[in-house]
């Protein structure tokens, strides 16, 4: 026999010392503040069915002192596993539940009948079973988990709920991917391109419209005309409305994804698709009426939105297709009423705005903004001690959340610095201000804020600053 050892074993000591920390606490009586603290988690079951899909659990305990509160959060959590879709001719999970019921009495006679599951009962995930050739169905309390809900449905039934997959697997987690495709994320690794192409165009006939580069996600056209959208993949091959042929509205297949096209009467003509684009798609216009303009935006990662802005640019945005067709002659349009121009705003005596430029300037507003933009002034309007500008957004750089085609942008006082000319592009960056009774929400640019005229070399060195904003 080996002998004792003459000091306890790490463990043990360890139990001794928290024994008697315990003790201490209940004879001076001082209670534990806070929680207990979870166990770690113990490894995932295994799945609840042997084909298709089921229910993994994993679980963990909550270890608490005299006094200290439960643990925050939950005990057990559930996850979908997906096996390979069973043979044809398998019995469902729902039906074998029921089967195990069949030639049984029940209902506390000695009649017996044959089950088959009953969809039509409140709950779910109670084991609904109908008697056949009779008119009443009997509830022999909650299905098995990883049971489908109904047939068709996402959820599963677990612990008698009805719970369906987070983009993390997890069931009942409510996670959800943001618009760049990450679960639980805040639209913060991809940027929003949002367009309007108004080129009128000089003949009938295909003109490019954008490049939807790989990776695009949530994309989205709309127009209303007697125009026709067209979609051309990567191999030059058109997917819908090429060689002159209108295709049916429906669902197609393109670079990956779901390409959903509809044309009502309106008309009006739309294009949607979740993503991501596999490979590079053009879109296209086939005119046969001047263009009043077609809508287009999607959501495009960071790291691609450098390459999509150089390729669109080195096309010369936007191309025409060369080659014009003859078309039968439409009624000639109506003259254009050209509106009345409206006259300059004649400057102020407003004194001079201080001096914004620099580095530290623009990094101090790109980084501190909610929103960086490219916008096109449309107008100016002084309103009590403020001036809102109407802007045509054109490239967006940086957003916290959706943008709309056009904008309105707030500026304090009547001499805003600094003053934006009506009619010019500018890059600005911008806050979301929202009022405490949530009555107003708007696009502020600060006194002194960063508003500079839209060049190329500007362009480039908003980019670059965004690559140094601390994370």
């Amino acid at each position: 026999m080996d002998p004792a050892p003459l000091f306890p074993r790490p463990r043990l000591f360890q139990n001794l010392l928290l024994l008697l920390w315990a003790l201490l606490n209940c004879g001076l009586g001082v209670s534990a503040q806070g929680p207990g603290e979870w166990t770690p988690w113990v490894s995932w079951t295994r799945c609840s069915s042997s084909c298709g899909r089921g229910v993994s659990v994993r679980s963990r305990r909550c270890l608490r002192l005299p006094g200290e509160d439960p643990c925050w959060g939950d005990s057990h959590e559930y996850r979908l596993c997906q096996l390979p879709d069973c043979p044809p001719g398998a019995v469902p999970f729902r039906d074998l539940q029921c089967a195990l019921y069949n030639g049984r009495p029940v209902l506390g006679t000695q009649k017996t009948y044959q089950w088959v599951p009953f969809h039509g009962a409140p709950n779910q995930c109670d084991l609904n079973c109908l008697a056949e050739g009779h008119a009443f169905y009997h509830s022999f309390g909650r299905v098995l988990d990883g049971t489908a809900c109904s047939p068709g449905a996402q959820g599963v039934c677990v612990a008698g709920r009805c719970l369906s997959p987070g983009c993390d697997g997890l069931l009942g987690s409510g996670a959800l991917e943001d618009r760049c495709g990450r679960c639980g994320g805040a639209n913060d690794s991809c940027l929003f391109v949002q367009r309007v192409f108004r080129d009128a165009g000089a003949f009938a006939g295909y003109w490019n419209v954008t490049l939807i580069p790989e990776g695009a996600r949530h994309i989205r056209v709309a127009h209303r005309s007697r125009n026709h959208l067209a979609l051309m993949g990567g191999d030059g091959r058109y997917v819908l409305n090429g060689d002159w042929a209108v295709s049916p509205p429906g669902t197609y297949e393109a670079a990956g994804t779901h390409v959903v096209y509809t044309r009502d009467t309106g008309p009006q003509e739309t294009l949607q698709a979740a993503g991501p684009t596999s490979h590079n798609l053009l879109l296209q216009v086939l005119l046969q009426e001047p263009n009043p303009g077609i809508e287009f935006e999607f959501w495009l990662p960071q790291e691609r939105y450098s390459p999509f802005q150089a390729r669109v640019q080195a096309l010369g945005w936007p191309l025409r297709q060369p080659q014009p067709r003859e078309v039968e002659p439409q009624p000639p349009a109506a003259p254009a009423v050209i509106p009345a121009q409206t006259p300059t705003l004649a400057p102020d005596p407003c004194p001079p705005c201080p001096d914004t430029r620099g580095r530290a300037h623009r990094l101090l507003h790109y980084c501190g903004s909610d929103f960086v933009f490219q916008a096109r002034v449309l107008g100016r309007h002084r309103q009590a001690q403020e001036t809102r500008y109407e802007v045509r957004i054109q490239l967006v750089y940086k957003n916290r959340s959706p943008l709309r085609a056009r904008e309105y942008v707030w500026a304090p006082g009547h001499c805003p610095c600094p003053m934006l000319a009506p009619h010019r592009d500018y890059l600005l960056a911008v806050q979301r201000l929202v009022s405490p009774n949530g009555t107003q929400d708007r696009l502020l640019l600060p006194h002194a804020g960063y508003a500079r005229p839209w060049s190329p070399a500007e362009d480039s060195r908003v980019r670059l600053t965004a690559r140094r904003c601390p994370i």
